[in-house]
């Protein structure tokens, strides 16, 4: 069995880690098919009882999570709260089908004379292809701001001063950290994206595993996916958090 166990906070974490969020992920008799699916986002989260839908009163809309993911969260939540902070979901399981309506819409407003390199590199700051997406697993949350510049200063700083001191213990990481002075690639720094790694870091090294370019179609640009290395360097450019996976 492949154990995906939380062991040392990340960075600055401040408190000594949870250690009850784990999940054993058989690597026999696992459905491949499905795995498959939930990797690339053809999933129906609603009708799937590994998804939970958010309590709206965690959330600024209708939103899904995987079941282990949003039970962490409202820990989280709950902890945030007891220290005057307030934290919601903004944007949590996205489906390949809803993160093509937003890749495609960012395609058609790039210029027509660009190189398609050039556009899927210019989108690929921040927005990922389809089938690439940890959203699609469930596990990642984006919290109450898609700014980086709400988390410098006031209500927004205070936010994510307490999600880097105390989200470890929860078993969620920043996985798109500023890519300065490390050996990180892929996206953007990304403060609002938070991945829960207990479940997270074994669909990374799933996706890893199972797929390929050839899953990756059915999308404008999807031809230069392997010209950019997508899964290579956004797939699996994600920060080190430091919560290893234990082989039992």
């Amino acid at each position: 069995m492949l154990v995906v166990c939380l062991v040392i906070c990340f960075g600055i974490c401040h408190h000594p880690p949870v250690t009850n969020y784990s999940l054993v992920l058989p690597t026999t008799n696992i459905d491949t098919v499905y795995l498959r699916n939930v990797l690339l986002g053809n999933v129906d989260y609603a009708h799937d009882s590994n998804f939970v839908r958010v309590d709206p009163k965690y959330a600024y809309r209708s939103i899904y999570l995987e079941r282990n993911t949003y039970n962490a969260f409202v820990d989280m939540h709950n902890a945030a709260a007891a220290d005057g902070v307030d934290l919601k979901i903004l944007s949590g399981a996205r489906s390949f089908e809803y993160q093509k309506r937003i890749w495609e819409h960012k395609w058609a407003l790039s210029k027509d004379n660009q190189p398609d390199i050039q556009k899927a590199t210019d989108i690929l700051r921040y927005s990922a292809m389809p089938g690439t997406s940890r959203h699609h697993w469930g596990t990642d949350i984006d919290i109450n701001s898609l700014s980086n510049a709400y988390f410098e200063r006031g209500r927004g700083l205070k936010e994510y001063t307490w999600l880097l001191e105390n989200a470890g213990r929860f078993g969620f990481c920043q996985v798109y950290t500023s890519k300065e002075n490390t050996n990180r690639t892929g996206y953007e720094m990304e403060r609002w994206h938070w991945s829960y790694l207990p479940v997270a870091a074994a669909y990374t090294n799933h996706y890893a595993r199972m797929i390929g370019y050839k899953d990756l179609v059915g999308f404008s640009g999807s031809h230069v996916a392997p010209d950019l290395q997508v899964v290579e360097r956004y797939v699996l450019g994600v920060a080190e958090c430091n919560f290893p996976l234990l082989l039992k």
